[in-house]
């Protein structure tokens, strides 16, 4: 079959599904029932043409939904001009993005990868370096059970889930792995060869976890203490995420290394790790590098996003958005028993179910009622919606999630408007 043929418009669902099924490595189990063709604002649409309101946003990542106008410009200015170069020379978006990133954080400097767990793996390598370029064989990192950092060698066995790590043991050795919101646990784990601890200020894959305010507290004093670094993984968090820049300034502290991907470049690959200036400078030449990481390309969009991100009020309209959903959602709670708690900060928000309804059976109930969610630890759904969501837009998919729980045999309080019956 010759490219064309695979291309031609009328191809169905089921036939993009056999070449699908035939050709690519399954890496992701038995995918949803959906083929999307285009997207606007926070609204995908299939190839039949219905629209899926969607809560999940490429996991994260379509902070600024689909077709945003800053997002396109930059794509069209940028890829008329020079989509990749090489690390070899300057670069001027390159420099702007890492200008803006540390003007507006607590980092000095900025690198650029492709992707969160390569921002992981570049932090933890920066960490190692570090103590190493100070003649200190301090090489260990603590993370958190139930931890998501990514899926290289590293970044995995940094995570602190077996499951995700069984297939591929031998694990690289270095990482301890400790409870979340427990100061005691990494206070038992530390030892002189402890270099860093990287933690999620909220654990997206692990449920939607939040740090304690205490904890995180706590821990950077621990840090600071025991001359041992604090690396935030704010993939997730990053990025207005939370209602904040980053996660980190909900707590008032700063960490010594932060990392960030998925929303900056809003659907283009990017990852960055920022870095204190005394921690960035042991880094030498031959240290550390990509090939495609910080291209032209990545790094215009990404500074479209942030300045988006960063406008005036943008950051309070998402905190207010933020609140009322997660108003939404304890309202839900007060009328369903099998909920079991609301979680999140911002537009990171989780709803955990108990074990009478299964999280996986809502979110395809969900799909096919134009919804798009996913559920993620235990039984989480999970609700990351691009960050220009509306306030009827949030309405209605709170409707849909009554429906949705009522379907399955539970009798709601709401009605089509949202108030209670």
């Amino acid at each position: 079959m010759k490219i064309k043929d695979i291309d031609k418009e009328n191809l169905s669902f089921e036939e993009i599904q056999a070449l699908d099924q035939e050709y690519y490595l399954n890496c992701f189990g038995t995918r949803l029932p959906a083929v999307f063709e285009y997207g606007e604002g926070s609204t995908l649409y299939d190839r039949e043409g219905k629209a899926y309101l969607d809560f999940l946003a490429g996991i994260a990542v379509n902070i600024l939904g689909y077709g945003h106008p800053a997002i396109l410009n930059a794509i069209e200015t940028q890829s008329k001009k020079l989509l990749h170069c090489s690390n070899f020379f300057y670069i001027k978006s390159q420099s702007f993005l890492a200008k803006a990133l540390v003007e507006n954080s607590c980092g000095d400097k900025a690198f650029f990868c492709n992707s969160g767990a390569e921002a992981n793996e570049g932090a933890i390598k920066l960490a190692r370096k570090y103590f190493y370029a100070k003649g200190k064989h301090k090489y260990e990192i603590i993370t958190t059970l139930n931890s998501f950092h990514g899926r290289t060698m590293a970044t995995l066995s940094a995570t602190g889930q077996e499951k995700y790590q069984k297939p591929f043991e031998p694990m690289p050795t270095g990482f301890v792995h400790v409870p979340y919101n427990d100061i005691n646990a990494i206070k038992k784990a530390i030892n002189y060869s402890t270099c860093a601890v990287m933690v999620e200020p909220i654990q997206g894959e692990g449920g939607i976890v939040e740090a304690n305010l205490d904890y995180m507290k706590e821990l950077k004093e621990l840090c600071d203490k025991k001359d041992i670094l604090l690396i935030f993984d704010e993939v997730q968090t990053g990025i207005g995420r939370t209602g904040k820049l980053f996660g980190y300034q909900h707590y008032d502290i700063e960490p010594d290394i932060f990392t960030l991907a998925k929303g900056l470049g809003g659907g283009i690959p990017i990852g960055a790790v920022v870095a204190k200036d005394e921690i960035a400078s042991a880094i030498e030449p031959g240290d550390h590098g990509t090939t495609f990481g910080g291209n032209p390309l990545a790094t215009s969009v990404g500074l479209a996003v942030l300045s988006t991100i960063i406008e005036d009020e943008f950051l309070e309209k998402v905190e207010e958005k933020a609140a009322f959903f997660k108003g939404r959602l304890l309202d839900l709670k007060n009328s369903y028993s099998f909920i079991k708690d609301i979680r999140g900060k911002g537009l990171m928000l989780g709803l955990e179910l108990n074990s009478s309804i299964e999280g996986k059976d809502v979110v395809l109930d969900m799909l096919n009622r134009g919804f798009i969610i996913n559920c993620t630890g235990d039984n989480t759904l999970r609700f990351v919606p691009p960050l220009i969501i509306e306030k009827q837009e949030i309405e209605r998919f709170i409707n849909g999630l009554d429906q949705s729980f009522s379907s399955f045999g539970y009798k709601g309080k709401f009605n089509d408007l949202g108030k209670e019956k």
